[in-house]
């Protein structure tokens, strides 16, 4: 995100849905501001990005910018769902990681927003 951009976000169950085409998160900082405008326009403490709204860097998590983001969301107790076909990545730390963060309920991964929405509703959102 950069300066002071306007963010399409839908609202759902008291969830914050980005419907904003193109990248958004490149870096931490990034994350940062768009959890903040998310949180400041809705009240919402649960977001659904989609897998394009990622640098693709965010998936090779030799990069950190994984990490780096997710903090982020976890820091300032805000749920996130990531909506995308993880299936094309072939790296078994991904793959590994994407699992386990389906285990928690912070942060998961799913193939659509359906499936994103009922788990951040089962995950208390």
């Amino acid at each position: 995100m950069k300066g002071n951009q306007t963010v399409n976000i839908e609202v759902k169950n008291q969830i914050a849905i980005v419907r904003e085409p193109g990248v958004l998160i490149t870096s931490g900082s990034s994350a940062m501001d768009l959890l903040a405008t998310a949180r400041y326009e809705t009240g919402c403490s649960a977001i659904v990005l989609f897998q394009a709204q990622l640098d693709e860097s965010f998936f090779r998590l030799s990069t950190g910018l994984a990490g780096e983001v997710l903090q982020k969301f976890v820091n300032y107790q805000m749920k996130l769902a990531i909506v995308g076909d993880f299936g094309r990545y072939t790296s078994k730390p991904l793959q590994d990681f994407i699992r386990e963060s389906n285990e928690g309920r912070q942060i998961c991964f799913q193939p659509s927003e359906e499936a994103a929405l009922a788990w951040l509703e089962r995950a208390g959102a």
